[in-house]
């Protein structure tokens, strides 16, 4: 005798499936928000200390490597990560402002770019509103830095938010294979999408 398929069956398994990615979706998305706070905290106290206790370059390169010793399944912890985590915290020294702004729904490596490209710090959050309305990859926003969208914008209206779901979304496609987040959850292969 074989069993037969309830009616509703196909239904049920697509809720069942786009609950799944949700769930895996958000708990990307907070370790992600986990592992930005996490290194703006780094790079604050090091602002702090070389501040207060004249913390020079050899410490910094020192703390790297002990915090890499110490965290072997953790990437992003090398000396020129953690000089970013620096900048970072300079160019957002209120830890509210990548809290409850776009930046801290970013990627680190998007991050990285913003630093790293842009001198400005008003361009540097209006390019990461844009990143997170559209949900752009590493590549399209060092594209859009590149192009200099922002003096363009009005002539070219993007569509993609309305075009895809947020998350089928590039953005959400790179938090799942971000190794910084993986690596800071200590867990390997097993958060990559199928």
């Amino acid at each position: 005798m074989t069993e037969v398929e309830p009616t509703d069956y196909t239904e049920t398994l697509d809720a069942l499936e786009r609950r799944v990615h949700e769930a895996r979706f958000t708990l990307q998305r907070r370790a992600n928000a986990e592992l930005i706070a996490l290194y703006w905290h780094i790079g604050r106290t090091i602002l702090e200390k070389e501040r207060t206790s004249a913390w020079g370059a050899g410490v910094v390169t020192n703390l790297a490597s002990e915090l890499q010793t110490d965290f072997p399944t953790m990437r992003g912890l090398s000396r020129s990560n953690v000089l970013s985590m620096r900048a970072f915290a300079a160019a957002w020294p209120e830890r509210n402002g990548i809290v409850r702004q776009p930046v801290g729904q970013l990627p680190w490596t998007h991050i990285v770019q913003l630093l790293e490209k842009l001198n400005e710090q008003a361009l540097r959050e209006w390019y990461a509103g844009k990143d997170v309305q559209h949900s752009w990859s590493r590549a399209e926003l060092i594209h859009q830095i590149d192009t200099r969208l922002h003096e363009r914008d009005d002539a070219a209206p993007s569509h993609f938010a309305a075009a895809l779901e947020r998350s089928d979304s590039d953005l959400a496609q790179e938090l799942m294979r971000d190794p910084d987040t993986v690596g800071f959850l200590g867990v390997g292969a097993e958060l990559t999408p199928d």
